[in-house]
């Protein structure tokens, strides 16, 4: 189980089956409306910072378990929280890879550590999810 989160506002979106590339971009622009719902006017770094992180949970379920299915983002109870939920039916966990300076792959999870407070992942059905917490201050 994912780690509790007293929430004020949640959100799901669901993919569908096989839904790759198309999906990543229409992740990033659920996520992109929610947080002009949930925070309007809110600190464009902020926002970047919840994009990125977005972006590349959804961008390793493609690379790493076919794709996503389904994406929440919970907003914390005094709005000063936001949690990425990303749903895959892939196993395992993934974990932060060493890299050589000349790789240009396998950072994503390097820089969800950098600007997430928190992140993990959790079994989920047949699959995980793995999530990320982010300051909205």
């Amino acid at each position: 189980m994912c780690p509790p989160l007293a929430v004020s506002a949640h959100r799901r979106l669901v993919f569908r089956p096989g839904e790759r590339g198309t999906g990543v971009r229409r992740g990033i622009d659920f996520v992109q409306l929610v947080l002009a719902q949930w925070r309007p006017g809110a600190d464009e770094a902020v926002v970047g910072d919840v994009m990125l992180v977005a972006a590349e949970l959804l961008a390793n379920a493609v690379d790493h378990a076919g794709g996503p299915l389904a994406l929440e983002l919970w907003l914390g109870a005094g709005g000063e929280r936001l949690r990425i939920d990303v749903t895959d039916a892939g196993g395992g966990e993934p974990r932060i890879l060493p890299v050589r300076a000349d790789e240009p792959r396998h950072r994503g999870l390097r820089i969800v550590d950098r600007l997430a407070a928190g992140w993990g992942c959790c079994p989920s059905g047949t699959g995980k999810t793995v999530w990320a917490e982010l300051r909205l201050e």
